[in-house]
């Protein structure tokens, strides 16, 4: 696939699709990411990109913890109804733990939930959940049937091109899945084994689409608002989701959606920049103890801040902050600087 813009991408309507009774206007996603998409960054998302991301996914979460009545996992499904609409995605292997969790979910008012089949990490897959889902499509198929008794809302099913290079069976487990009434089905182009290396197969991604009635959402290798329409215009697919490159530029949901109306927006400048990192940092503390948030703070202001000059000067800086406060402290200075700059 190429990063190129094709011609028939330019100046057109952002699309919109369905799942169940549950509009997806425009067609952007924000990718579940594990210890990344929880409440503030997802609100952050939706802030600045106003309208122009059609559904966000929650980080995954444990059926295993929530059935044991976990106090902080359930605290992972919280949201705010500026998120809507929203999806939580549940992961693990036992149909009866998925279909309780499921419907504590939509008790908790999801949108839509999620069935994780391509968390590529060890801790997920050993306990039989995430990717290894991929070559147990049995398990796979006990767990849909149990969600379609359970919900009244849609459930849909994230895959991964496969296990391996030796099982790329994404094709077949879609298909099983829309049989068993998954309303949307979201493809990552890698296999298990790759993890994040290599390349997404966006043919693949587009032989899913073919494959299926229900609406495919692509995913994988998006960085920028013209290979996002290049990959919608080139495979077909409903939808694109994005992950690791809304953690860097996490405006990148409106460049797509101005771009599909044939526009082209400034990028933010430094201190638009740094004033996000701050108020994303302002709202972790607001939600997790002081240990917890000055973690997450680190790791997301860091990958934020990468591509400022001096970025990288900031982002030792702030690793070695000592507490969230004084990293808001440095972002104020920066922020100064940043505006000296402009001016």
């Amino acid at each position: 696939m190429h990063e190129h813009l094709p011609a028939q991408a330019r100046g057109v309507t952002p699309r919109r699709f369905a799942i169940g009774g549950v509009t997806v206007a425009p067609n952007l996603v924000l990718a579940p990411m594990s210890g990344i998409t929880d409440s503030a960054y997802r609100t952050l998302v939706k802030e600045l990109n106003p309208g122009a991301v059609g559904l966000v996914v929650t980080e995954l979460v444990s059926v295993e913890a929530l059935t044991r009545r976990n106090v902080r996992t359930r605290g992972m499904m919280r949201f705010r109804p500026l998120e809507r609409p929203i999806s939580i995605q549940l992961f693990g292997a036992d149909p009866e733990r998925m279909a309780a969790s499921a419907r504590l979910a939509e008790d908790l008012g999801a949108d839509v939930v999620d069935v994780n089949c391509g968390c590529p990490a060890p801790k997920v897959t050993r306990k039989g959940g995430g990717a290894d889902l991929m070559r147990r499509p049995a398990v796979l198929r006990e767990i849909l049937q149990a969600l379609r008794r359970t919900l009244t809302i849609p459930f849909t099913v994230k895959l991964r091109a496969g296990w391996d290079a030796g099982s790329r069976n994404a094709v077949e487990v879609a298909r099983m899945a829309e049989g068993e009434g998954a309303q949307a089905i979201a493809v990552h182009g890698r296999t298990r084994a790759q993890l994040y290396s290599g390349t997404a197969d966006w043919e693949l991604v587009a032989r899913v689409k073919q494959a299926v009635a229900v609406p495919v959402i692509g995913s994988g290798d998006v960085t920028t608002a013209a290979g996002a329409l290049a990959r919608l215009a080139e495979t077909g697919v409903d939808g694109i989701m994005v992950g690791r490159a809304a953690l860097a530029h996490p405006w990148i949901f409106r460049e797509v959606e101005a771009l599909q109306r044939g526009l082209s927006l400034a990028p933010p400048t430094p201190a638009e920049r740094l004033a996000a990192v701050a108020a994303l940092i302002a709202r972790l503390e607001e939600e997790l103890p002081p240990k917890a948030a000055l973690g997450r703070s680190r790791g997301l202001a860091c990958r934020m801040v990468k591509h400022l000059r001096g970025g990288a000067e900031l982002r030792a800086a702030l690793t070695r902050a000592p507490t969230t406060a004084a990293m808001r402290e440095l972002l104020a200075a920066s922020s100064a600087l940043a505006y000296e700059s402009a001016a």
